[in-house]
Parts: structure tokens; sequence; C-alpha cells
């Protein structure tokens, strides 16, 4: 897996140096950011192309408006701000969730899918706290059990958002707590981290924590609650650069013709679950 992450970060470099001479002014292209590390919302093949559900959707959206959609791979941190200047990229799609503060830069596609947060760690060193109340009968660990702990997160996602806030705001689950957060360009690095003593566990959202615990041994996830019947929830829609209404639109439709069974259909195809 390492070295896959090794390979893939030296194809990305290329690319992206390619697509900045390119840039997003090609009438015939559609450039999408994206942080290819987040199966299985997109993430590398075999081959060393960027594939997942984001991928599947805007070459839908592609087929759409008649134009060639180009995924170039970038540091999830960066994708807004790629996006809000539309120099090199016109959407962002990297399972992205609409925060207000991301709502200023980039205008948001409707939310696809729903996501919660979940927290990784070497097997048998946590246990669940419970089983949820809230109709979904999840195990759960809860942020007061993080207390103390030494946490890895993906630098600039909600993982690292919730974290931060949980340990600074006063009425926090970790405030004043010896709990710490280190970030790191991926949820992988994240995780191998883990194994590497630099932290204890991870926090990133739910299909990713369990593509990874199946993909590296000695490793389990749960979800992670405020109480048993409080997740942290959150939705993942496609931003754009202001002012292009034309994708922004064609988006939308292949949504909502895609519906809830269409994209999950996509997430069991790239989670290995469909046919």
């Amino acid at each position: 897996m390492k070295k896959l992450l090794v390979a893939a970060a030296a194809v990305a470099g290329s690319v992206v140096l390619a697509a900045g001479a390119a840039g997003c002014n090609n009438s015939d292209k559609i450039y999408v950011d994206t942080n290819a590390y987040f199966a299985p919302f997109e993430y590398y093949d075999k081959d060393m192309n960027i594939v997942g559900v984001d991928v599947d959707i805007m070459e839908l959206v592609g087929k759409k408006l008649g134009k060639e959609v180009v995924f170039k791979n970038t540091d999830f941190d960066v994708i807004t701000d790629n996006v809000q200047s539309g120099k090199k990229y016109d959407c962002g799609a990297a399972g992205m969730t609409i925060t207000d503060e991301r709502k200023e830069k980039v205008n948001f596609s409707n939310p696809y899918f729903t996501s919660v947060q979940y927290v990784i760690f070497q097997t048998g060193a946590m246990t669940a706290d419970g089983n949820s109340t809230d109709g979904k009968e999840t195990d759960y660990i809860l942020w007061s059990s993080l207390a103390g702990k030494k946490i890895g997160v993906q630098r600039d996602t909600t993982g690292d958002i919730y974290a931060g806030d949980e340990i600074s705001s006063e009425t926090g689950a970790l405030y004043g707590t010896e709990a710490a957060v280190t970030q790191y360009d991926n949820a992988q690095l994240a995780v191998d981290a883990i194994g590497a003593k630099q932290v204890e566990v991870v926090i990133v959202d739910k299909l990713p924590a369990e593509y990874i615990v199946a993909n590296n041994s000695g490793y389990q996830c749960y979800a992670l609650y405020y109480d048993a019947e409080t997740a942290t929830e959150e939705q993942y829609a496609i931003c754009v650069t202001k002012g292009n209404n034309e994708l922004l639109d064609a988006i939308n439709e292949v949504l909502a013709e895609l519906g809830t069974e269409g994209i999950n259909e996509l997430v069991s195809k790239h989670l290995g679950l469909g046919k």
C-alpha cells in the first residue's frame, strides 16, 4: 500500500503540472480537482488511473455537456481555493462536505451522500462505548473516549475541523484534556502513523475508514458519536466555480437522475460489492 501511495504521488505530481499549463479555459474539457486518496469516492486503480464514485458522476456530467472530463490530483486542503480561482479547475469532486466557510468561496451542487465520522484504531486498542439508539443500531465510540489521545486527521477535512473544535471549544468533549491533533496529507498516511506510534487514532469519514480497515490488517473502526443518538453527520456535494451555472446545473441534473439508489450502486461498485 505504501509503495502504491508513493508511485501515485509521483504520477499525480507530473499530471498536475500538465494541467497547470493547459488551464480550464478549453470549452471542450471539464477540469476537476480532487484528492485521490479517499476511496470509494476517488482513488487510484491498479493502472494508476483516478477512479471512484465522483469520477463516475462527473463522467456522466461530461456526456451530458459533450465535454471530456479531466481529473487531477492535488492536496485536499487547496481544492476549494483552486476552484474559487477558476484558473485551472472548473469544479472539485472529492467527497467534499458542505460547510458555510467553503460556501463563501464556491457554489455547491445539491448534496448526494450523507456520511458520519469514524475513528480508526489498532485492533483491541479500544472498545465500543455502546450501540446507538438513533434507529441505526451502530456500534460507536464517544468523543469523550478520545480525551488525552493523539489524533491523526487528513488536513482540512471535516475530521480535522471536528477534532479541532472539540479541543478548542470550552464546550468541546476534548477541551482541557491532553488530546492533540496531527495533520497528514491523506487518511492512509494518518493510519500509517498509528503503526509508527505517532498517533493513537485517526478520524475520517465512514466509507474511507471502512475501506482503509478492509485493506490494512490490524485495524478496527467505529462510528464517532456525541451521545447514543447523536452522530457527527455531514453531506457531500461537488463544488463549482461561482458563475459557472451551466456546469452546476448539469451536475445537479445528473445527481437527480441517479437518485439515492444510483449513488448507492456506485458506492457498492467501488467498494467491490457490486457485480
